[in-house]
């Protein structure tokens, strides 16, 4: 019987809306945990491939920020009802790049992520009036604090699970108003990508989310530098990252936003993983001052 070679997917990255090969024509592949062969193509973003995700968050900022909050929380709303159309698809994905080892594992965490997307939809449009204030002045103004989005967010995926701290992350940016650059996790990149298909057809805009591949060391230094991210939002345990981070992002005044790491499955504890103070990390404070009559 004549032999065939299968061929592998080829992963691409996400920026604009649209799915391009890496400029740099490079790749890497993703190994089956179980049989140590060649799974997947994937992707190895460049340095070039970042600028364009950062142009392409930059010019859907404006459109994404000035929607209503009400709007952003249908679209949320409506990744997580496609979310729960591919489950099973996502269930696979997740056992065979060995992010789970049991079938109830991938599907708790499937379940979890979509569970997520509805509950930052709901937060949509009740975070400002949580963290908002009206201030007492002692003249005759009305002085209101608002939060506001930051503008285009860098957000680093964690590596403990597939997709729950993908969009774990993702979620209270976007919710906020912000754009978003992920550069995906490099032990289980597939899920990222795959995920990018689910923003590409649940209403959200072309370059609300961009999502790269590649390797973490050969991308932060050029996120944290690059004049046009506002923030990088870093998730893990890694001090030497963190440090990158820091002291490359000084330099231009971008915030680094370090939350505490949930540890393994505290992904999937929702005490631990999601939080309104998350929205809060993604948005600064603007006061107006407003007079009244005397």
């Amino acid at each position: 019987m004549k032999q065939r070679t299968e061929i592998l997917k080829t992963y691409k990255l996400f920026i604009g809306g649209q799915f391009p090969r890496s400029e740099s024509g490079h790749y890497f592949q993703v190994l089956n945990p179980k049989t140590k062969k060649p799974l997947a193509n994937v992707a190895r973003g460049s340095r070039k491939d970042l600028r364009d995700a950062v142009q392409a968050a930059r010019k859907a900022f404006p459109g994404w920020s000035s929607k209503t909050a009400y709007n952003r929380g249908q679209i949320l709303y409506r990744m997580a009802e496609m979310l729960e159309k591919r489950k099973a698809e996502f269930v696979e994905e997740i056992l065979k790049t060995g992010a789970a080892t049991t079938r109830n594992m991938a599907q708790q965490e499937v379940d979890i992520s979509i569970d997520r997307l509805v509950w930052y939809a709901g937060w949509a449009d009740k975070f400002a009036q949580i963290f908002g204030t009206v201030n007492p002045v002692a003249l005759p103004y009305f002085n209101f604090t608002l939060p506001e989005p930051m503008g285009v967010v860098g957000i680093l995926a964690a590596e403990e699970l597939a997709l729950a701290p993908l969009v774990s992350k993702i979620a209270p940016a976007i919710v906020a108003g912000n754009t978003v650059i992920v550069i995906a996790s490099e032990k289980f990149p597939l899920t990222a990508i795959t995920f990018a298909e689910i923003c590409e057809t649940s209403d959200l805009p072309g370059g609300v989310v961009n999502i790269l591949t590649g390797y973490k060391k050969e991308l932060i230094s050029h996120m944290a530098k690059h004049m046009d991210v506002n923030a990088i939002n870093y998730t893990g345990s890694d001090t030497t990252m963190l440090k990158t981070l820091q002291e490359e992002g000084a330099a231009n005044v971008k915030r680094i936003i370090a939350h505490e790491r949930p540890v393994g499955k505290d992904w999937l504890d929702n005490t631990k993983a999601q939080s309104p103070y998350w929205i809060n990390s993604f948005v600064e404070m603007k006061t107006t001052w407003h007079p009244v009559g005397v």
